[in-house]
């Protein structure tokens, strides 16, 4: 392991390891709501087990990483180690901010997404096909073999160490950054760029076309997508994720707003509105 995690104790890498082994979990349970929360939450419990002995500071650092969760996945072990190392912090500091933990986590998830799908999906992935190709027109059998190693060696080994570089990294600049009292400016921060990265998605994932038109004397005068992104590009899909917001504000379960959207998109289409 080369120099990295050397300055862990030798409790600290066993918990290291176990996180890497239960992160291969991260997308086993996936659902639109949470994405990969429940592989996070299961990556951390050895930590959650190991820093907490209070089993109320237990159920609430579990519920704390039942949080929407979603990056690529040879970089989770990263964003998981500085969790990890931050968890750590809090249980042993008093008025540590515990919404800098989640905060930290949401901010890192779009920068650690678009590095490792850049290498892994967009580089990567086509020289190990292109070289697999190549051997498979040749006729070499071991051509997807080839390049299945190719391909997840490199992820692998990236998630391994990037399990210890993140939990040392995490740990001293936390550590630093509290007590130099910087861990509000950390957290405000990292709020922001989740905010952001959240906005973003919400603008792409979230869309609504309608197919409405006003008619006159058999030519058609005004189509009303037309007329909405003229007001605001958006409009009706902003609208909706705010009223789902309202809706979870007021304690509306997220299972009762997926149905409610299904039955609205299945009535809009129906109706020729959508």
């Amino acid at each position: 392991m080369s120099k990295l995690g050397n300055d862990l104790s030798k409790e600290e890498k066993k918990l290291v390891r176990q996180m890497f082994w239960r992160s291969q979990t991260l997308y086993v349970s996936v659902n639109p709501a949470k994405q990969g929360a429940n592989g996070f939450c299961y990556s951390m419990m050895p930590f959650i087990n190991a820093f907490y002995k209070d089993e109320d500071q237990r159920k609430e650092a579990l519920v704390r990483h039942m949080s929407y969760f979603n990056t690529t996945v040879p970089m989770v072990s990263f964003i998981m180690g500085i969790a990890a190392s931050m968890e750590k912090e809090n249980s042993e500091k008093e008025g540590f901010d515990v919404a800098s933990i989640n905060a930290v986590k949401t901010s890192l998830m779009g920068p650690m997404a678009g590095i490792g799908d850049s290498i892994f999906w967009g580089v990567w992935r086509v020289i190990s096909a292109g070289l697999a190709v190549g051997l498979a027109t040749s006729g070499n059998v071991l051509a997807p073999i080839i390049f299945l190693a190719m391909f997840n060696i490199p992820q692998w080994l990236t998630r391994y160490y990037g399990a210890f570089l993140g939990y040392s990294l995490g740990s001293k600049y936390i550590e630093k950054l509290y007590s130099e009292g910087l861990i509000g400016i950390l957290t405000k921060g990292a709020s922001m760029v989740g905010l952001m990265m959240v906005g973003a998605m919400t603008s792409s994932m979230v869309i609504f076309q309608t197919k409405l038109s006003f008619d006159m004397q058999g030519e058609t005068v005004m189509k009303l997508q037309e007329m909405l992104d003229q007001i605001f590009v958006g409009i009706v899909p902003l609208l909706l994720t705010l009223l789902c917001y309202y809706l979870l504000k007021k304690k509306v379960s997220i299972t009762t707003l997926m149905l409610g959207i299904i039955v609205l998109g299945i009535v809009l289409s129906a109706l020729g509105i959508a």
